[in-house]
């Protein structure tokens, strides 16, 4: 009973930790040593035994994040493959490799870092020296993951509009100086539209703010709908928003704006305080390839200027040339 109790007390608990690993390693002494390990310590892991099939394994979308892999690999060997992880495109998620060998010489190891390796663990290994090691591979790992997550996070933030989900000012502008310079270069036509909300503000005062921003994400979900996968809807400011439509020509673009106008007022929109048909005033252009993005949008809110002159929900056009800017 004593010998039990003590043989328990020597043992204590062992953590599971989550993961999944890739092991290539030829000799099958090493790996089922080094699988009884991973078993043992909790980890999810996968084994192959040359670098050929390693290979396939981390090129896949879910590869694992972390590699254990032999020097002397058939087919293609550790430092080749650690050399072909370094070579991919930086936008591939970033794999770390301990190297498992028996050499041990300063040029060996050396040679390996040179590679891009990020661990080298001479054989035979202690077993909680290695353990020791995949721990610190898997904090790095879930370092970087949140270090992207938290990099594309910012993206977003710096991109898009945070109340209806389209893109922000900036970037939509920065997407309409792209299409003008692709239009200039393919000699095609760009159209170009201002939308505004016709009376937000009433729409502010009498159903408050919070209905207001049902309004405006609603709003953004109709011109999306509307929209091709390569045309571009931003929120240019306030209850204003900006299309951008590569490829169509003027009475191209008119024709789709009136479209999308009825779009948004042929069915009411519900608030927190009921239902209400909301209207856009719209002014259109068709870009010469010639044209600034400072003139274009100087000629689209003219003409948006006179649809809510003449009456709101309308299209109102123009066509943004530098002679009507000289006065020619």
């Amino acid at each position: 009973m004593k010998q039990t109790e003590k043989q328990g007390q020597s043992q204590p608990p062992t953590e599971k930790l989550a993961g999944s690993i890739l092991v290539a390693e030829d000799s099958p002494i090493y790996r089922r040593l080094i699988e009884t390990h991973l078993k043992e310590w909790g980890f999810d892991y996968l084994c192959v035994k040359d670098g050929r099939e390693a290979w396939k394994l981390l090129m896949k979308g879910d590869a694992p994040r972390l590699a254990l892999l032999d020097w002397m690999l058939p087919e293609i060997d550790g430092i080749d493959l650690c050399r072909r992880l370094r070579e991919r495109s930086g936008e591939a998620p970033y794999t770390y490799t301990i190297l498992l060998t028996s050499k041990n010489r300063k040029a060996d190891m050396l040679e390996a870092m040179d590679a891009g390796v990020d661990d080298f663990l001479a054989k035979p290994f202690d077993p909680l020296e290695l353990k020791a090691r995949i721990l610190v591979g898997k904090r790095i790992v879930e370092l970087q993951q949140k270090l992207v997550s938290a990099n594309k996070a910012l993206h977003l933030a710096a991109s898009y509009d945070f109340l209806t989900g389209a893109w922000n000012r900036g970037e939509i502008l920065a997407f309409t100086q792209r299409e003008l310079a692709r239009a200039r270069r393919d000699v095609t036509p760009v159209g170009i539209v201002l939308v505004d909300v016709d009376h937000f503000k009433k729409v502010n005062d009498e159903f408050g703010h919070e209905s207001g921003d049902v309004v405006l994400k609603e709003i953004t979900k109709r011109l999306s709908a509307c929209l091709r996968e390569y045309d571009g809807v931003g929120r240019y400011g306030g209850e204003e928003f900006l299309l951008v439509i590569p490829g169509c020509d003027l009475p191209t673009t008119v024709r789709r704006a009136n479209q999308i106008r009825k779009s948004i007022s042929s069915r009411p929109i519900q608030t927190l305080l009921g239902e209400m048909t909301v209207t856009v005033s719209m002014g259109a252009i068709g870009a010469e390839s010639s044209i600034n993005l400072e003139l274009l949008l100087r000629n689209a809110d003219a003409a948006l200027y006179r649809a809510k002159h003449n009456g709101r929900n309308r299209v109102e056009h123009s066509v943004a040339s530098a002679a009507a800017a000289s006065g020619s």
